[in-house]
């Protein structure tokens, strides 16, 4: 076996152009593969860090188009889960009112969503506005770059003070400090009284403006009801329980008895997790399926020039044959050939996947997302194993042809 592999080594270093355009395809799968899972792994970390800042202890309350509706109207879905053209207004402040007083629950706030355009002299832009309760800046793990956040006292009497996100905040004052000026939004002046910390690319708070929920839903949309509501628990590990509590209390208060006709969405942030994980494991397997395409020509490229190979070297072969070489000692040494070739593609192919990796996670840690670099180490198996595997698999047709080379023909080959 180790003059097999002297003898492969050499082989191959006599034609080293051929063997880095054989490994070309297997570099590249692998390196698709460790790409997709290196920043699959990042990606995980930065929706984990995005529930972190939501509170890991929250479950969400959501206006909800019952399917019962949905069957008999051909209207598609529009923001906030509900119907294009149909509003859910019943979910209000007596539904959190009734929440607040289960036993688990810690606090709640709810939010309305509205845009206008923003107006501080003579920059102006179109800007989303969020209409939320006091209690969210308690609930909420962000913080403030400066001021402060408005308080319940402020919400219930409707005052006009907004925090701003970080790149409203900058296209609108610049380097002026915006603490205490008076902006226009829509149609009503506002002062800044905080302004958050930037929180990356992936985070609605930085285009955003904040306005007491009062304000937004009397002075500004004219409405009594939310769309979402943030409930904050004290276990946990009762958040299924508390669900359900809340599905009880909400059905209640709208009168619903048949579960199939809620008009709203009790979501705990592991089940908020679960559908990210469908759905992102989803877009994973078809990025690794089509990186499997790349593996799989890159193999078929293997066999077609092991078979080149065997043809230049048939009076070789024979000369060996001849010479006492058996069957066996043929096979080996071109399929050890195939499967360097395979494995050393899968090497360079981990390590060029890595530093792709490497540059994905640089780039989004520019843009201030909390982005953690990693490979995972079953993925350098899997790169790894899969190379030897296509090695093996492809280039044992090739080396067999090889071993059963008759010694008289193959002399006689030129």
């Amino acid at each position: 076996m180790i003059k097999a592999f002297q003898q492969s080594i050499k082989a191959l270093r006599a034609n080293l152009g051929r063997t880095i355009l054989t490994m070309l395809g297997i570099i590249i799968g692998i390196g698709t593969v460790i790409l997709v899972l290196s920043a699959g792994a990042g990606f995980r970390s930065l929706i984990d860090s995005e529930v972190a800042v939501l509170g890991s202890n929250t479950l969400f309350v959501q206006t909800h188009i019952p399917s019962a509706t949905k069957n008999r109207g051909a209207l598609s879905d529009g923001p906030g889960g509900a119907l294009e053209g149909v509003i859910i207004s019943s979910f209000k402040q007596r539904d959190l009112d009734e929440i607040n007083k289960l036993q688990n629950v810690s606090g709640s706030y709810g939010i309305i969503t509205g845009q206008a355009v923003v107006v501080y002299r003579s920059n102006k832009k179109s800007a989303i506005y969020y209409g939320t309760g006091a209690e969210r800046f308690n609930i909420d793990k962000t913080t403030l770059a400066t001021g402060r956040f408005f308080t319940k006292a402020e919400d219930s009497s409707g005052a006009q003070m907004a925090v701003l996100g970080a790149t409203v905040a900058k296209d609108l004052f610049g380097q002026d400090d915006p603490i205490g000026k008076l902006f226009r939004l829509g149609t009503l002046n506002f002062q800044v009284v905080g302004v958050y910390t930037p929180q990356g690319a992936l985070s609605d708070t930085d285009g955003t403006v904040f306005i007491p929920l009062n304000t937004a839903q009397k002075k500004l949309l004219g409405v009594d009801y939310m769309t979402i509501g943030i409930v904050a628990l004290d276990d946990i590990s009762k958040a299924d329980v508390t669900a359900e509590q809340i599905k009880i209390a909400l059905r209640i208060n709208h009168h619903i008895t048949d579960p199939a006709k809620d008009d709203f969405i009790v979501q705990t942030q592991a089940q908020a997790l679960d559908t990210f994980n469908v759905i992102f494991n989803g877009i994973t397997y078809l990025l690794i399926a089509i990186a499997a395409i790349s593996l799989l020509v890159g193999g078929v490229g293997i066999m077609n020039i092991m078979y080149v190979v065997v043809t230049e070297r048939t009076a070789e072969i024979g000369l060996k044959k001849a010479l006492g070489a058996r069957e066996s000692d043929i096979l080996n040494e071109f399929l050890i050939e195939a499967i360097i070739v395979t494995v050393f593609g899968g090497v360079i192919g981990i390590g060029l996947g890595s530093l792709l990796g490497l540059a994905v996670s640089l780039i989004a840690k520019s843009a201030n997302l909390a982005w953690t670099f990693s490979v995972p180490l079953y993925a350098i198996v899997l790169g790894c194993g899969v190379s030897a595997v296509i090695g093996i698999f492809f280039g044992v047709f090739p080396a067999r042809s090889a071993a059963k080379l008759d010694p008289i023909e193959a002399l006689r080959y030129e």
